[in-house]
């Protein structure tokens, strides 16, 4: 597997393009992403019960089994909380760039994200459309161009792309997401699309991702609010010409291989860019008995708000971590946790057995001011572990969150 410029652009038969339609000021607010060919579609969805209307009419056409041709997405204006009034702009969106591609309307999904309880502006959502469908292009340009069109509060676009050998084939993988707030496990707060040129069912589709999306997205943390529109999108179109992917063989690991490196990229990307952050804060927790029990401790670690306060004074008040992972939930024995900080500065262990260590706080302070820091937390109890991203906590996230509308 090897690193390839792009994004959503990047596989074959796939173009996309974003513009300005007027619903921000001055940016790019709306994003087009076609396919050649319908593709077989898999997707996840947040789990917060007040679900934004492009969630619900989504969630409908993955479950309906048809095959997808195209994605439209906008920023600026969630379309949540809008009612029936809102769940009809969805179609009306789909209704017309599907007049405009050629296709049906149950065969493009939309997206939106921006301020909760606004209905979409649809006299700029249709120009944008009319405006989009003759710019669609394949280049990297235009996949880039897409990724900056969904960003919010995102200082900067998300994308990558990858490619693999499958049945003698290049299988290409590539995406692009925005989320900065409103971001925690349980499907972030976040839209993210992924396109592959790999022939593969759409029930090992669907199982890779939902697979994948538990180790990736639903291991990130921002802020603990769970958003109303998280929504992430894998479109394969076969056009890489490998024989389709139908059971868990050497060809499925590969395809999962790729995927998940692709998702566990973009979640990284959406915690280390968290509204007013400074620093990608990870957190792994090893030698736990089971699985769920590392999840656990890792997501209490970085959702302490204390914790993350304690990152962005570069101070290691390790007492924090400890904490968190006390109320977690987990059972695990305190007195026989070891506790290091790690970074490209170095790294150190900070307590041993649950009592700290006579480290140097000098150069704790020095691994703990690099861009991205990660805590390793060893409980001793199995050979089971987990890895969780978050950021830290900065004086911008409140400004950020307190003028938001504006």
């Amino acid at each position: 597997m090897e690193l390839k410029a792009g994004g959503v652009t990047a596989a074959q038969g796939f173009q996309a393009i974003g513009i300005c339609a007027g619903i921000k000021k001055n940016k790019k607010d709306m994003a087009m992403i076609r396919s050649d060919v319908p593709c077989t579609v898999a997707g996840t969805f947040t789990k917060n019960i007040v679900k934004a209307a492009p969630v619900k009419w989504d969630r409908e056409l993955v479950s309906s089994g048809k095959k997808m041709a195209a994605v439209v997405v906008n920023s600026g204006v969630a379309n949540a909380c809008t009612g029936e009034e809102g769940y009809g702009y969805c179609k009306d969106t789909a209704q017309l760039a599907a007049e405009l591609l050629g296709t049906e309307t149950d065969r493009v999904l939309v997206a939106s994200t921006g301020v909760i309880g606004r209905q979409l502006p649809m006299d700029k959502i249709k120009e944008g459309i009319k405006t989009m469908v003759p710019l669609l292009s394949d280049t990297t340009e235009a996949g880039s161009m897409a990724a900056e069109a969904i960003m919010t509060t995102d200082t900067v676009k998300k994308e990558i792309a990858v490619v693999t050998c499958i049945d003698g084939k290049m299988v290409t993988v590539g995406g692009m997401c925005k989320g900065a707030g409103m971001i925690h496990p349980n499907m972030c707060t976040m839209l993210s699309f992924v396109t592959t040129d790999a022939c593969i069912s759409k029930e090992m589709l669907q199982k890779a991702f939902s697979q994948i999306v538990e180790d990736s997205y639903n291991m990130i943390s921002v802020d603990g609010d769970t958003s109303t529109n998280d929504t992430a999108l894998v479109l394969a179109n076969g056009l890489a010409g490998n024989k389709e992917i139908m059971e868990e063989d050497e060809n499925y690991k590969k395809f999962y291989e790729a995927l998940e490196y692709v998702s566990i990229y973009l979640a990284k990307q959406l915690a280390g860019d968290g509204e007013g952050a400074t620093a990608l804060f990870e957190v792994k927790v090893i030698g736990a008995e089971t699985k769920e029990q590392a999840v656990t401790l890792s997501k209490s670690i970085i959702t302490s708000n204390l914790t993350k306060a304690a990152i962005f004074g570069h101070d290691a008040n390790w007492g924090r971590i400890l904490c968190a992972m006390g109320y977690s939930g987990a059972n695990f024995d305190p007195e026989k946790v070891d506790l290091f900080f790690e970074s490209a500065a170095g790294r150190l262990q900070i307590i041993e057995n649950g009592v700290a260590l006579d480290y140097s706080e000098e150069e704790a302070t020095k691994i703990l001011s690099e861009r991205t820091v990660t805590a390793i937390a060893d409980v001793k109890m199995g050979t089971a572990s987990a890895t969780a991203w978050g950021c830290d906590l900065t004086f911008d996230y409140v400004k950020i969150n307190a003028d938001y509308r504006s």
